[in-house]
């Protein structure tokens, strides 16, 4: 994926030596090859545990496929800052991409989680094969709920996690 830009961030990629570092826990390397403070209390052990630690192996096998359209959401205004992170899980097979975002507590409700995640599904929506982005929430999680309304996601149903419970399931299509 390419470095995209919008009105007030740099989504900058994701790349396997950023992830080496936040796993040996290097935070001043991690910084440096994004080339922007880190979130105090990012990534946490909680985001290890869950997504960096039991992934590891396949984005090492292929990181072009596991991080496809990954991005760290830095701002382009103030301070210059890591916010959040967009994420997709991998590279999609069916034509289907998979987003997942999270902006740290801190910079909430400021617009930059549906900012960011915006310029990477009309991203997403340009590549060749991808017909249609996802997105799962939780149908009490209201400020997800939001962004996924501003993004123009239509409800495709829902699933149950094993442990996270019921999902609901949003979709956007590739126009035309």
């Amino acid at each position: 994926m390419p470095a995209l830009t919008t009105d007030r961030l740099e989504l900058v990629p994701i790349t396997l030596p950023f992830v080496e570092a936040v796993l040996a826990g290097d935070r001043a390397g991690a910084e440096a090859l994004c080339g922007a403070p880190l979130p105090a209390t990012w990534p946490g052990p909680d985001l290890i545990a869950r997504a960096f630690t039991p992934s590891i192996e396949a984005v090492r096998a292929d990181p072009a496929t596991r991080l496809w359209g990954d991005t760290l959401l830095i701002a382009r205004t103030g301070r210059r800052r890591v916010v959040g992170s967009v994420v997709f899980h991998g590279r999609p097979t069916d034509g289907v991409a998979e987003v997942g975002y999270g902006v740290d507590d801190d910079e909430q409700r400021q617009g930059f989680a549906t900012e960011g995640t915006r310029a990477c599904v009309e991203w997403a929506l340009t590549e060749p094969g991808v017909t249609a982005v996802t997105a799962t929430t939780f149908p009490w999680h209201t400020a997800s709920l939001r962004v996924i309304a501003r993004l123009g996601m239509r409800p495709a149903g829902n699933r149950e996690h094993p442990f996270l419970g019921e999902l609901l399931v949003f979709e956007r299509r590739r126009a035309g």
